[in-house]
């Protein structure tokens, strides 16, 4: 009733739009991530053929949109088949559909996961993860810096069904491996990089490893979303779980809403039958716009990591700016854990401004850029940590975490690079 991996690395997939998403094959074994230098498939490939490439109904050749609620059959011991499990197929949509197993399946396959299911936006998939795995008296480790959606749910909503959240400064990983060994261990690991708006970079396998030493049944999740799996894969690092907002970079033009969920099948099926019965099912027609979007993730993944270091590089050496924060910088506190787990640096940068300019006066007199909250978008969408990411903090909280009110998330697009450096130069120099 989810999407399970395929059973060869060398193989897609071989599901078609009629069929279930359910897989006979539960106790395939899983293997590493594999990159496009790998022997499977590259990442390109996958975005475009996996869940596809056994064909689709009336022989389109794209990936049709099927809206319906409910599914129905004419044998009901076929009904009693699929309800069970047993067979492949589809019943009601909050459960299954077939459009929604397309883009699971993709994601999962570029995540090298065992299993994914989908849901109706990020902080869905991060919030039912979480409440689905955790119970009263567990402990969870997790870093300072992660979305304030996410960061809102360690400090208010957690602790008052008896979860103990430990949240550790991100930069000091020495005291979060102290965390994690704490009283025998933590339950759930919980980790974002980079992180989202300060670009913060946290070693995922040594951590990783930290939580399994100290506590063989933990589970380490970790936030995907800045990075992509282009760029990046954290199950290959050791995580069980990889979260993603596909409103993002998977989507890629800002025109739909959902979450991904992906890892170990049996934390995934979990998970999924809390989505389930909690009802945050992603609608199948945002599912067809992310899948529609994924095929060309590759492609953009490149030109947003390309024109986010000129950008980078750019800022870093003009005047106005007091600190950018961008991992694919050499001068970036945690470029080497960067340059070791990750493929790219990412599209996304933040800067700071040295007195004398304010963010209203830059930000104000940007003319490519969207003046928004979200990132990962063609476009380039600039904003401030006070009304996107952390607009759930207060300026003490945001202080905090290290993020300076004269901050600019900056999430870069794919237009021509010598436009937006002209742009940024005017709207830092008016």
């Amino acid at each position: 009733r989810f999407i399970f991996r395929h059973s060869s690395r060398a193989s897609i997939t071989r599901r078609t739009m009629s069929a279930s998403n359910v897989d006979s094959s539960v106790g395939a074994s899983t293997s590493p991530a594999t990159s496009d230098s790998g022997s499977g498939p590259g990442q390109a490939t996958r975005a475009l053929w996996a869940g596809e490439s056994g064909g689709h109904a009336y022989g389109a050749a794209q990936m049709p949109l099927v809206p319906a609620i409910s599914f129905g059959y004419t044998v009901i011991q076929d009904w009693k088949e699929v309800a069970l499990g047993q067979r492949p197929g589809h019943i009601y949509s909050r459960n299954t559909n077939p459009t929604l197993a397309v883009l699971e399946e993709k994601v999962r396959s570029l995540e090298d996961a065992e299993a994914a299911t989908s849901f109706s936006s990020g902080m869905a998939a991060i919030s039912n993860t979480l409440y689905a795995l955790l119970r009263p008296g567990q402990k969870v480790v997790s870093i300072t810096d992660t979305y304030g959606g996410t960061n809102r749910i360690f400090v208010e909503f957690l602790p008052k069904i008896g979860i103990h959240v430990n949240l550790i400064t991100t930069d000091d990983e020495d005291k979060i491996v102290e965390a994690i060994k704490q009283d025998g261990g933590c339950d759930l690991l919980y980790l974002e990089t980079p992180t989202n708006p300060t670009l913060k970079v946290v070693d995922i396998k040594k951590l990783a490893a930290a939580a399994h030493a100290a506590k063989a049944d933990a589970i380490v999740v970790t936030d995907n979303t800045v990075a992509t799996p282009i760029n990046q894969n954290p199950l290959a690092l050791g995580c069980d779980l990889v979260v993603h907002s596909a409103s993002k970079f998977l989507c890629g033009h800002g025109d739909a809403l959902g979450g991904i969920l992906c890892g170990r099948k049996e934390l995934v099926k979990k998970v999924y039958h809390y989505r389930e019965i909690n009802g945050a099912a992603l609608e199948p027609f945002a599912a067809y716009l992310i899948a529609r979007g994924l095929k060309t993730l590759s492609l953009r993944v490149q030109r947003h990591n390309e024109n986010a270091m000129k950008v980078a590089e750019f800022l870093a050496a003009h005047p106005a700016v007091d600190g950018v924060f961008y991992p694919g910088l050499p001068s970036h506190a945690s470029h080497a854990i960067a340059k070791a787990q990750m493929r790219g640096f990412g599209g996304m940068l933040s800067f700071s401004l040295k007195p004398g300019k304010t963010v209203s006066s830059v930000m104000e007199r940007l003319r490519y850029a969207h003046r928004a909250a979200s990132l990962g978008h063609v476009e380039t969408f600039a904003g401030i940590p006070a009304t996107t990411s952390h607009v759930e903090c207060t300026p003490e909280q945001r202080a905090a975490m290290g993020i300076p009110e004269s901050l600019i998330r900056y999430s870069v697009g794919i237009e021509d690079i010598k436009d937006l450096l002209d742009d940024l130069k005017q709207a830092l120099e008016g």
